[in-house]
């Protein structure tokens, strides 16, 4: 990938789950003269049908999710802080003291009892989300809803930062799998495509559930982004997979045992293309794959992903040949799936 001007603007753009309306946009806004065809569902998903030279022999969807993890304004205090709670699953440890933004305008920080006040208990005990507020600055109720109301969204408040290797950023879970089709959407393709962006994966995996029924597919791809465990103090066996060492793929996960069949013919591509893979070291989490491949009849499903270190947090890290090879690794594989080749 050269230009990933337009990763930068995905991951920056704010859309929690059931609030994806700003993605969605950006999305429409880069597809619509290459798309044959774009339909937004009932839920707010996007679901894209692209003409490609030949009738595929099987039907494939590849899928990301728009949203990314946040919060959700609950209460506004008599002082006018903002009382919170979590849109999608975020280890409270990363959420004390960081930047966020309200309604996409309002600024604030998250806030705790001072250390010095904390019994010592309480300086080594996780707060919950009733004992954190955030703080915009406001004096007052009053004040505060000026500005902010019950019902909001609340996201990390972050940078894009790009060297040679790496990417950091918010929202690379799953802002990366939405660039690349984005992108396979812009080339001229070998066979017909179904490509959906769907809504609220973090609270779920729902709006895969309805874009999966409406397209019926006989195959899917998933791209996702997975957590990365290569930092110290974590022995390699604990690690689950690895930033720098290539695409992942599981055997499987909390909600779906992945086709044996595709697995299979990810790891002939690898060795016949030098697409560099790797094999996800844990029976962990889930994606959108867990609900596509129950779907009707059934739906033969493999979800490929890109090591990220800290997701879910204020800031995610991944490598730029990661990208690379997830984005070959799943245009190969849909255009043999296409070709009947598997």
């Amino acid at each position: 990938m050269k230009n990933l001007t337009l990763l930068k603007k995905l991951c920056l753009a704010n859309g929690i789950s059931g609030d994806e309306k700003n993605i969605r946009e950006i999305i429409i806004n880069e597809i619509k003269e290459y798309a044959t065809d774009i339909t937004i569902d009932n839920l707010g998903n996007l679901i894209v049908y692209k003409k490609g030279k030949n009738t595929p022999k099987n039907k494939l969807m590849i899928s990301a999710h728009m949203d990314e993890v946040g919060f959700i304004v609950t209460n506004i205090t008599s002082d006018g802080y903002i009382n919170f709670d979590e849109v999608g699953g975020i280890d409270r440890r990363v959420v004390l003291g960081t930047n966020v933004l309200i309604n996409n305008k309002v600024n604030g920080v998250t806030s705790v009892k001072p250390v010095h006040l904390c019994s010592s208990d309480e300086t080594t005990k996780i707060p919950s989300y009733t004992d954190m507020c955030i703080d915009i600055g406001a004096n007052n109720r009053e004040e505060a809803e000026k500005s902010v109301s019950l019902g909001d969204s609340i996201t990390f408040e972050s940078f894009y930062f790009e060297n040679d290797y790496t990417i950091k950023s918010k929202a690379l879970d799953d802002r990366l799998g939405c660039f690349i089709m984005i992108e396979m959407i812009k080339k001229e393709l070998p066979y017909d495509m179904y490509f959906t962006f769907v809504v609220q994966e973090e609270v779920g995996l729902r709006g895969a559930k309805v874009a999966a029924y409406r397209v019926n597919p006989d195959y899917s791809i998933v791209l996702e982004s997975t957590t990365a465990a290569d930092v110290p103090e974590v022995s390699d066996s604990n690690q689950v997979c690895n930033v720098d060492d290539g695409a992942v793929i599981g055997f499987m996960d909390k909600y779906t045992i992945y086709d044996k069949g595709l697995i299979n013919h990810c790891k002939k591509l690898s060795e016949n293309k030098g697409i560099k893979l790797q094999f996800k070291r844990a029976v962990a989490g889930g994606n959108d794959a867990g609900i596509i491949h129950s779907t009707r009849n059934g739906v033969r499903t493999i979800a490929i992903s890109i090591p990220c270190r800290y997701l879910h947090s204020q800031i995610g890290l991944i490598s730029k040949s990661d990208i690379d090879d997830v984005y070959n690794l799943a245009e190969s594989l849909a255009f043999d799936i296409c070709g009947g080749n598997i």
